[in-house]
């Protein structure tokens, strides 16, 4: 089950053969370089390290340039292990594309979500509100109401659902199709939306 480093394009639509609209979104897949191969003698447990993305020298710490130095490449600037093996044997500098995933119909996306900043619970848990806007209310109508017992336990329990940090969390996406794969330009194109920004770094796994 193979996986590649990517970033998010934006997002687009395609006409299906029925003349259906489909939401799409395209990532830019690879090229990635294999910078490390970690095997289950020497670590314990099998995966491949991949990086990608350029990154300016003078702002690479030393040890890592030596990381890179010994793969045969360029310092980058994402660098991920995927614990899922490879059908093909894979050596060190090897560089990986959007071909890995032409025979795939269906891949996980890993991303960063949107970051929100902090939110109320209108917006973070779909509250309702208090009361109405007709009720004699004018400053509680998107407030959380009651928080738990009054008398017994007199406290709030853990996990209440409070106004708080809303995104900027990692998020998995699974099962999203494969639309269209173009390995010249590094393109997938999946069906769906995947989380983060435009320009975001994403995971893409088999």
């Amino acid at each position: 089950m193979p996986g590649l480093i990517g970033k998010k394009i934006g997002m687009t639509s395609v006409f299906s053969a029925e003349g259906k609209n489909i939401p799409c979104t395209v990532i830019e897949a690879g090229p990635c370089v294999v910078t490390q191969i970690r095997t289950v003698e020497k670590d314990g447990y099998a995966a491949v390290q991949l990086a990608y993305d350029e990154k300016k020298e003078k702002q690479t710490s030393a040890p890592l340039k030596g990381h890179f130095a010994k793969a045969g490449t360029t310092p980058k600037q994402k660098v991920v292990e995927f614990k899922v093996g490879f059908d093909q044997e894979l050596k060190l500098g090897d560089v990986l594309t959007a071909e890995v995933f032409a025979n795939t119909q269906y891949v996980d996306v890993i991303g960063t979500s949107k970051g929100r900043g902090f939110q109320g619970v209108v917006k973070r848990h779909g509250f309702q509100g208090v009361g109405g806007a007709t009720h004699g209310q004018h400053n509680r109508l998107r407030h959380p109401g009651s928080l738990g017992a009054c008398a017994w336990p007199s406290r709030v329990f853990p996990g209440t659902r409070m106004g708080g940090h809303m995104g900027n969390a990692r998020v998995k996406v699974f099962n999203l199709e494969v639309l269209k794969v173009m390995p010249e330009n590094n393109l997938v194109v999946v069906k769906g939306s995947v989380p983060g920004a435009k320009g975001s770094y994403v995971m893409m796994e088999d």
